[in-house]
């Protein structure tokens, strides 16, 4: 109890959300920082020399890489580890973790204890972003939902700007400082964590599927700004009350999901839910982000024949054009809808990578004048910058915001940490092979993101279901029932608003419960909690 007595030092409705949002947006912050911070550390002559790591490309793209190895091992344990501990303590153990793993980096003076810091760290990491975008999920409204998980990637994305500003800034320092400062930076944002997590709400999802229920509806209502008894938070009450108990009495047990079998119980459609939230995050990473949110610097260096101290600089900029072009998701995720975004960023992003391909394809044409070959190098750089204009608006939040929404209730952190986890293991195969790749095949190397960034578009329009507008448990309820698997030939599937028959059934509710007097829900709470207990004896 925090505030004279009161919790959350007596703040109610949005202040009470704006919190919770200034936490999971510090987490996704740090996120950002700490992938960003790598690719200036790596072009650091003092580090490149102190680690013996000068003309080795495989072993820098190794030490880089584990990083994502690490998450992905974080991501997975929140199968297991998130559902006991909860979303706050969650948080609070993986920025824990990341502690330990920067101090490791920090202090390093070898490769062997650069890769165990980098491992440690990822595995906080992990934790983190499989769990940040739940609780947010999981505490604020529908109407809010989306805008605040794109609020949050697009301060992941003020975070990798950040890095490449102080890791541009320190490159004018001499010695160790050049890159230990820049890593040690990312304390700040622990020291938030740290400061803000523990008082503030757990998700009231959550403490409802532990049987919590007065708990959970006070903090409704404090979300809201109401009172318990207000007809709105006891619809909200019952609908999740109801998912909750309609996942435990379909839901199949996972050593079954393993197997593939569902018998007459799979009537949530756990599997597919899963792989389309594993889908959006594993087409974020094959669209080719980290090719240069992790490598700017180098592909600027080796593919387009920049200085070192000019790639940093526009490595830099770009950062900053990335941050200011993905503001325009807030208004837009819920406006256009996650399908939408999805897709015309897609298609911008193929039609970036082609030019970038022809472009360096004439630069690499030693059969041409070097200052033709240097007009195409330079043009390059203009669609770099526009593709982090269509991944910034589309292919930022909408991978990470919508495992959190498509997966029911009971496989909410699972479906958000197997999403996470496939993020990250797509992540490392993207980082490991890019040096390499872009050394080996030269131009040849970017034909890849090509093919995939416009594949991403028909597996979207025919297999992805519009999630924006709806519930939660709206979604819960679509699946309920038979959704076919081609959703582009479901209107209700694919509009960008909320269905009416959800809203018509809302205000049914709300109506039915506006009856309700206040002692009947005292009533109801005591005799919930009674019942409880007699079944524990």
């Amino acid at each position: 109890m925090f505030g004279g007595g009161k919790p959350y030092f007596g703040m109610k409705g949005a202040w009470l959300t704006f919190w919770v949002t200034v936490a999971c947006a510090t987490d996704m912050t740090l996120f950002g920082y700490d992938q960003g911070v790598f690719g200036g550390v790596i072009v650091t002559p003092d580090f490149l020399d102190l680690l013996n790591l000068n003309n080795n490309p495989s072993l820098i793209s190794t030490v880089t890489a584990i990083y994502d190895i690490g998450c992905f091992f974080g991501a997975i344990s929140v199968c297991a580890i998130g559902d006991p501990l909860g979303r706050k303590n969650c948080i609070l153990l993986g920025t824990t973790i990341m502690s330990i793993g920067a101090i490791l980096q920090i202090a390093a003076f070898g490769v062997p204890q650069m890769i165990v810091g980098r491992i440690v760290a990822g595995i906080g990491n992990g934790i983190n972003t499989s769990t940040a975008p739940v609780w947010q999920g999981e505490t604020s409204k529908a109407s809010w939902r989306g805008k605040l998980i794109v609020i949050e990637m697009i301060m992941n994305i003020a975070g990798f700007s950040l890095s490449n500003w102080v890791t541009y800034g320190f490159s004018f320092v001499g010695g160790s400082a050049a890159w230990r400062v820049p890593l040690a930076f990312q304390f700040l944002f622990i020291i938030i964590l740290y400061a803000t997590v523990p008082w503030l709400p757990e998700s009231p999802r959550w403490l409802m599927a532990k049987g919590r229920t007065e708990e959970a509806d006070r903090i409704l209502a404090d979300l809201e700004s109401t009172e318990v008894d207000d007809p709105f938070i006891i619809t909200q009450s019952k609908d999740i009350q109801w998912a909750v108990q309609y996942e435990r009495e379909n839901a199949v047990r996972w050593r079954d999901l393993l197997r593939g079998r569902t018998g007459d119980r799979g009537g949530t459609h756990t599997m597919r839910r899963l792989v389309l939230g594993m889908g959006t995050q594993a087409m974020q990473q094959l669209s080719g982000i980290n090719v240069t949110s992790y490598y700017l610097p180098t592909v600027l260096i080796e593919s387009v024949g920049l200085s070192n101290s000019l790639a940093r600089l526009l490595a830099a900029c770009n950062s900053v054009s990335y941050l200011l072009f993905s503001l325009i998701g807030i208004p837009n995720v819920e406006r256009w809808g996650r399908r939408k975004m999805m897709m015309y960023a897609a298609a911008g992003q193929f039609f970036c990578y082609l030019i970038i391909t022809i472009c360096i394809r004439y630069n690499e044409l030693e059969s041409l004048p070097a200052a033709t070959r240097r007009s195409w190098a330079e043009a390059s750089i203009a669609f770099f910058f526009l593709y982090y204009v269509f991944f910034g608006i589309g292919w930022q939040g909408v991978p990470w915001l919508y495992p959190t929404e498509i997966n029911s209730m009971a496989m909410r952190t699972k479906g958000a940490a197997l999403g996470t986890a496939t993020n990250w293991i797509f992540n490392f195969m993207v980082v490991e092979i890019t040096p390499p790749g872009i050394r080996n095949l030269q131009w040849r190397f970017y034909i890849i993101w090509i093919v995939f960034n416009f594949s991403f578009i028909p597996i979207v329009y025919l297999f992805y279901p519009e999630t924006a507008g709806r519930s939660l448990e709206d979604l819960d309820r679509f699946f309920a029932g038979e959704p076919p698997l081609f959703v582009f030939k479901d209107k209700q599937a694919i509009t960008e608003g909320r269905p009416e028959q959800y809203v018509q059934r809302e205000r049914e509710e709300v109506r039915r419960n506006s009856s309700i007097v206040p002692g009947d829900v005292a009533g109801a709470n005591e005799k919930h909690e009674r019942s409880e207990y007699l079944d524990s004896v």
